[in-house]
């Protein structure tokens, strides 16, 4: 992964602004968890991201970009590349002696913190650094996540619907499973089922995106010879 760039922003950031990054909530009574650098970096992560697909494919129409960029920028994404940039290790290495604190492993256990801390840190690069740079340290970063979009032929959604009629499967449905964050910031849980056995689970900002992210671990699953009910 073509993290170098990115890393190297982070090591350079100013200590109270990356202790910031690498504040959960529970760790502080005031204003400064990440939250606040999630927002901002969610933000700088779809930009620096829709500026790169829209000038290196200017072949590709709306809609596949529109594709692209939703799995470039997903929970999932984020937290590959969170673990490539050793945000995990950050997290344990910043938990304070509180015990009121949920331990860093524990909140490592969820969904959510990984991907939000790594946007946090985004979000920290782009108020030390500016948008220029980090853009570009992003958009290496995520490079192979885009690569992965744009190799894809069809959206997962469509590819395991497809898998599941040549196998004579039962139909996927899709059911949200858990939402949180403000109404500005939403993010969705979503669960794939077929007959009854759950195949994948996804997150993402939207309801379509968490489906889709769901749909991509179905059909790994699938393809890695994980059985699924008959109609």
């Amino acid at each position: 992964m073509r993290i170098a760039a990115l890393a190297e922003l982070v090591a350079e950031l100013p200590e109270e602004l990356r202790r910031r990054a690498l504040t959960h909530t529970s760790w502080t009574d005031g204003p400064g968890s990440y939250e606040r650098l999630a927002y901002l970096g969610d933000s700088v992560l779809a930009l620096a991201v829709a500026t790169h697909i829209h000038e290196r494919f200017p072949e590709i129409d709306a809609g596949g970009l529109t594709r692209i960029h939703n799995y470039a920028v997903s929970g999932a994404a984020c937290a590959e590349v969170g673990r490539a940039l050793r945000v995990p290790e950050m997290l344990e290495a910043a938990e304070p002696a509180l015990e009121e604190a949920i331990p860093a492993q524990v909140l490592l256990g969820g969904s959510r913190p990984l991907p939000e801390v790594t946007e946090a840190l985004i979000g920290a690069c782009f108020v030390a650094f500016g948008f220029e740079r980090t853009a570009a340290a992003v958009a290496a970063a995520f490079a192979e996540q885009i690569e992965h979009a744009v190799d894809a032929p069809v959206d997962p959604k469509s590819a395991l619907q497809e898998l599941l009629a040549r196998r004579r499967r039962a139909r996927v449905t899709y059911a949200v499973t858990d939402e949180s964050g403000p109404a500005h910031r939403r993010t969705f849980e979503v669960e794939a089922t077929v007959g009854e056995k759950r195949v994948g689970t996804g997150v993402g900002r939207s309801k379509k995106a968490a489906e889709q992210m769901a749909a991509e671990e179905a059909l790994k699953r699938l393809r890695a010879g994980a059985e699924v009910p008959s109609d």
